[in-house]
């Protein structure tokens, strides 16, 4: 490949490539002038990218990708796309960046792909890097539908893929199945152009629910700290990185307590902000208060609903680090009472506000 100094386009000569070995690092590519234009856009994973355009402006079309296009359809070029597994990620992205359906024939090679073994192939790190751009497209769900249709899933993300026909109380949940609910809260956070790390947490925040015991469904109690081994488990095995790993697993341990919290008591609610690590990390208290009011939107009939507790918890948050933590220290003649006499006072503070909000209506 030539990078042009200039206007920094690419050059590349045509080039073809044979299959050598399993995976998406197993293949021969052989670049030369002989190769023809049609034999290098044969290579190509789907007819909307085997397209070309020669100098004058026409269009070179042999695989019919303008058709499916128009038609926002996504067609595998040739059998040889069972070669590389990554191209099932890449059909699932693309079905959430433009909203195009698979081919019938298309998702029935992926099927087989699945079933032959070739998924077991990808490396982490590239799962991960297709995940997050799905996770960054409009409509990510799309993303992951796709990888359910053929069986990808189970086999990438099988602690997601076990949340689909695992009920919840209708009540509270009108769409009943966690994979539906977990799909609407991912779409809400995508449409809150929220960043990765909260779509990750997102998708992740009910991964307990899943190992729910039959006997108690649909109820899902102490599904937020089950939810937690799964998320370190999956982030672990998927290289996720740091900050999303840890952002999910925030999520996942107290999404419940974040909805709540209008009923949590001072003390509790300071020791939410000292297992968040708030303090020091309020910025990141402010995304995991978005992805609980994703998942509080994230259900049938609720996407304009309002979600107060994450303005009333960043107002409290607000008045427990304005605490003077040195002053306090100072008065405290025995050293090993800072730290309780710093959370008293923090207790102290959210208490006022709280009976300020109640006298004037605004609690």
């Amino acid at each position: 490949v030539f990078l042009h100094p200039e206007t920094h386009e690419e050059y590349a000569l045509a080039r073809t490539e044979r299959k050598t070995a399993r995976g998406y690092k197993g293949f021969a590519v052989y670049a030369a002038p002989d190769v023809t234009l049609e034999q290098d856009l044969l290579r190509r994973d789907f007819t909307i990218n085997a397209i070309a355009q020669d100098a004058e402006g026409n269009l070179i079309d042999p695989h019919h990708g303008i058709a499916d296009l128009r038609a926002g359809i996504l067609r595998h070029v040739s059998p040889a796309f069972n070669e590389d597994p990554v191209r099932i990620l890449r059909a699932a992205r693309f079905a959430a960046r433009f909203g195009f359906s698979i081919a019938p024939e298309t998702l029935s090679l992926m099927r087989d792909m699945v079933s032959n073994g070739e998924v077991d192939a990808l490396v982490p790190e590239r799962v991960w890097q297709e995940l997050s751009r799905g996770l960054m497209e409009e409509k990510p769900s799309r993303f992951f539908e796709t990888l359910r249709s053929c069986g990808a899933l189970a086999k990438i993300m099988p602690e997601v893929d076990g949340l689909f026909g695992v009920p919840q109380p209708e009540k509270y949940h009108p769409e009943i199945d966690c994979g539906l609910h977990t799909l609407m809260v991912v779409d809400d956070a995508a449409q809150h152009d929220y960043a990765l790390e909260v779509r990750f947490a997102a998708l992740t925040h009910d991964l307990g629910k899943a190992a729910t015991p039959q006997a108690v469904l649909p109820r899902h109690l102490g599904h937020e700290l089950r939810g937690v081994a799964l998320v370190e488990k999956l982030s672990e095995r998927l290289r996720a990185t740091g900050e999303c790993r840890d952002l999910a697993r925030l999520t996942a341990r107290y999404h419940g307590d974040i909805h709540r919290a209008m009923e949590l008591r001072a003390v509790t609610v300071v020791r939410l902000f000292q297992s968040a690590d708030a303090w020091r990390r309020p910025e990141r208290f402010a995304q995991l208060l978005q992805a609980c009011a994703a998942d509080a939107r994230g259900r049938l009939g609720f996407a304009q609903v309002a979600y107060p507790q994450a303005n009333y918890l960043l107002e409290l948050l607000a008045v427990a680090r304005a605490v003077d933590a040195g002053a306090v220290a100072r008065g405290c003649q025995d050293k090993g009472t800072i730290p309780a006499a710093v959370q008293r006072a923090r207790i102290n503070a959210i208490e006022s506000l709280v009976k300020i909000n109640e006298r004037s209506g605004n609690a």
